[in-house]
Parts: structure tokens; sequence; C-alpha cells
């Protein structure tokens, strides 16, 4: 099926790589019941294949190292790259790649794809919008893209957890993640 979008769209046809300094992939998760704890993977490299004129001839790929997770806690992060959690030593790399792509408006979009964790692989589906293309002072063409979802870290083995006296558990199950995206243009 092809779907022919907004004129901008069909200039956007091109494949992209990540520029992790100005990208963020990230989670949240509820901590002790009471609060979230926020962070984010510094370590993330990917590209993105647009296709303006049919967007389900785009595709996504994306590599993040695991062991480069950052929650401002060198206590959490380690517990965080342990056994207990991603366990980095066996499983560095936490990977999506997409299967389908579909619009949802001139600047929305459905994206479907596999989410692996500790070589655990589910299909997840999540909105994406588009923030923009642009050229930045050194003529580097960006594209733009931010987006969340929330999974079930159980799903993915994710399973340590302490109980607190007060009822309930340290770690939520439910871990919101979120993405802005920008990347360069390499052809």
């Amino acid at each position: 099926m092809t779907t022919a979008l907004a004129p901008q769209l069909s200039e956007l046809t091109g494949t992209y790589t990540i520029d992790p300094s100005h990208s963020e992939v990230g989670f949240t998760a509820r901590h002790a019941m009471v609060t979230k704890v926020r962070g984010t993977f510094t370590d993330v490299d990917g590209t993105i294949h647009a296709d303006g004129e049919d967007i389900s001839r785009s595709s996504v790929e994306v590599t993040t190292d695991a062991a480069s997770v950052d929650t401002r806690s060198d206590d959490r992060d380690g517990h965080l790259r342990s056994a207990d959690f991603f366990d980095v030593d066996t499983y560095p790399h936490i990977t999506f790649t997409s299967r389908k792509i579909e619009p949802q408006s001139d600047s929305t979009f459905s994206v479907t794809g596999d989410l692996t964790i500790k070589d655990v692989t589910h299909e997840v589906s999540f909105d994406v919008e588009l923030t923009g293309p642009a050229v930045d002072p050194f003529g580097n063409e960006r594209i733009g893209f931010e987006g969340e979802l929330t999974v079930n870290r159980k799903d993915w083995g994710l399973t340590w957890n302490a109980a607190l006296e007060t009822g309930g558990v340290l770690v939520s199950e439910k871990v919101s993640l979120h993405f802005d995206v920008s990347a360069i243009r390499v052809n």
C-alpha cells in the first residue's frame, strides 16, 4: 500500500543515523511506591530509513549499550547492570527493530517492532511524533522523533524486587520508556 503524505515528508526520504549527543533514550519507574526514578542510556546507536512516499517501506533499528545506564546514582546503576536486572556481562545490548510503520497523520506514526532485552524479544507498538526536519549550522540535515511506551519489565526477565514493610514493592513492574531522537542524514 502506498500512502502519499504531505510534500515535506517526501523530501525527508533517506537514511539517517542517530546522533547520541542530541538524543535521549530513557525510562521512568516508580520507586518505593512513592516517587519516580528516571534513567537514560548514554550509548545509543541506530539507523532510520525514512521513505516519505511510502511510509510502510520505512524502518528503524536501534542498539543500546545496557551498561551505559545512568540514573544519577552509582549504586543503583551498578545494581541495574548486575544479574538482578540487565546482566550486562551476559547481555550487553538492548535492541529494537521495527516491523511495521504506519502513518496516523502527517506528523504521527504508529511503529511496531521487536524489543529485545536479555535475549527475550517481545513485539511492542507505540506512536512517534515527527518533531521536524532541520539543517543545523554545520550543514547536517536532521530529522527528529519523540515517543513513549509502557511495558511490564517482568516480560523481559527483569524480575528482581524487594517487599516493603508498609506493603508494596521497591520497584514497579510498569516502566515507561521514552525517547527523543535527533538523527543526521547520511544519504
